[in-house]
């Protein structure tokens, strides 16, 4: 006999889930459609809203919108509906996408030619440095 969950229990699994399976550190902040955004990462990696029927995992990004003003816009990489899948299959499909955004979004670092980390594209100054090195070595302000 195969015992299932209810929907409110299940919930709090997948909460759980999240908080365990998505790279450290992980914010969350409630929904305003009753759900919850973990944001996860230092810088960002990956973005995933849980509301009451599904998981939707999302690569971080976003926009300059002036000097001092950055919009987080994440990019969709997948959507689930955790309410028809049994918990073994919805794990793995969801850690396949967390797997996924992260990896999208480390892809898209750069190397700053002066300190040599890599860094995400909105903390790159429009000659490919770092914001500290674009500072340090070529006394640009933020």
């Amino acid at each position: 006999m195969i015992r299932t969950m209810d929907p409110p229990e299940r919930f709090e699994q997948l909460i759980a889930f999240l908080d365990s399976n998505l790279p450290p550190p992980v914010q969350q902040e409630e929904g305003d459609d009753g759900g919850i955004v973990f944001t996860a990462g230092d810088p960002a990696e990956v973005v995933v809203h849980l509301t009451p029927s599904s998981v939707v995992v999302s690569e971080y990004a976003g926009t300059w919108d002036g000097r001092h003003s950055f919009t987080a816009r994440p990019r969709r990489v997948g959507i689930v509906k955790w309410k028809r899948l049994p918990e073994t299959p919805l794990f793995n499909v969801v850690t396949q996408l967390i797997k996924g955004a992260r990896e999208m979004r480390l892809g898209r670092y750069r190397t700053c030619p002066y300190c040599e980390t890599p860094t995400p594209p909105e903390s790159l100054n429009a000659d490919g440095l770092c914001l500290s090195c674009a500072e340090r070595y070529r006394g640009v302000v933020h």
